[in-house]
């Protein structure tokens, strides 16, 4: 699951937990809301707005990252993006990132290097710092980021607020991630960018808060699933969703992969969540912003259909049922 590092490698502990921290937070630059970032018992961090957004995700290595598919840089990379999305899903501008960090002490101090830096690079994208965190010693790699975001204004967009008449939207990728893991999966590694959008994710970082403004009811980072995390915007809203798949943007690079593994690129769009796209519900057509494509309608009822039937298979990933 791991390269083996040379035999002189340099180990976390080699360096020892301070110097390491040292050396991963020196001469990093930090966006204007960091009044106060790493090296103190806790970070402070403006929010203009009053209101906090705050989500959190956890990353261990062999279920959602592995370093002979991954550079440690595009692990960093991927980290900060799965945590950012959940924050401009609700319509919020990112700020800042805490990280906890757990490895063997046998890791290559290189390999935690790389991390820490491609987080700090995503997070510079999204226009967020890393103003903190912990490491710590364990007999797995994890990485545990919890990241914050300011409202600027704006109404938060929960998962429960779309009505009867919307309809539905997304935007950024769908299914690349998926193809990208089953590419990997048979042994290969190119197409490059289908196999890189498994390892580094690219959230519309700007779509978030842009619809926030178009007045979207209901917003959700598709993680686990289109279908999967549709469902929870059907459930906490009370009402039903129907997606037509002639409507999904099916990107000609995916059919191509799909075509050439005997896959269902259609099937990947539906149920594949580790592009980070975001889905969200608007007011009628005409309120979808541009760069959004429309995919259903929300009706009264419940659940998620496909084509107006129930979709056969699993709608998405959920842990300890994969």
């Amino acid at each position: 699951m791991r390269p083996e590092p040379p035999r002189d490698a340099e180990t976390v502990a080699d360096v020892g937990e301070f110097n390491l921290i040292h050396r991963v937070t020196t001469g990093r630059a930090q966006p204007e809301t960091t009044i106060l970032g790493p090296g103190d018992d806790a970070a402070v961090v403006a929010v203009p707005d009053g209101r906090v957004v705050a989500s959190m995700d956890v990353l261990v290595e062999g279920v959602h990252f592995r370093l002979d598919w991954s550079s440690p840089e595009q692990v960093g990379r991927k980290a900060a993006a799965v945590n950012l999305a959940d924050v401009v899903a609700m319509g919020a501008l990112p700020s800042a990132l805490l990280v906890g960090f757990a490895c063997p002490a046998d890791t290559p101090a290189s390999v935690v290097e790389g991390i820490m830096a491609g987080l700090w690079d995503e997070a510079a994208k999204a226009g967020a710092g890393i103003v903190g965190g912990d490491m710590v010693s364990s007999a797995t790699l994890v990485i545990s980021i919890t990241a914050m975001g300011d409202m600027n204004g704006l109404e938060p967009i929960t998962r429960s607020g779309a009505l009867v008449g919307d309809v539905v939207a997304v935007t950024g990728r769908l299914g690349w991630a998926a193809a990208g893991l089953a590419v990997l999966g048979r042994g290969f590694r190119s197409p490059v960018g289908i196999v890189n959008a498994q390892r580094t994710p690219e959230p519309p970082y700007e779509e978030g808060p842009r619809a926030a403004e178009a007045g979207a009811t209901s917003m959700i980072d598709v993680s686990d699933g289109l279908l999967q995390d549709l469902g929870h915007i059907a459930d906490s809203s009370g009402v039903a969703i129907d997606i037509r798949t002639e409507l999904l943007p099916l990107h000609p690079r995916l059919l191509d992969v799909a075509s050439a593994l005997g896959g269902d690129a259609r099937h990947w769009a539906l149920t594949g969540g580790e592009d980070h796209a975001l889905a969200a519900t608007f007011p009628g057509p005409k309120a979808v912003p541009p760069g959004w494509t429309t995919i259903g309608t929300v009706r009264a009822g419940e659940g998620v259909t496909v084509d107006g039937r129930n979709y056969e298979k699993p709608p998405g990933w959920e842990h300890w049922r994969a």
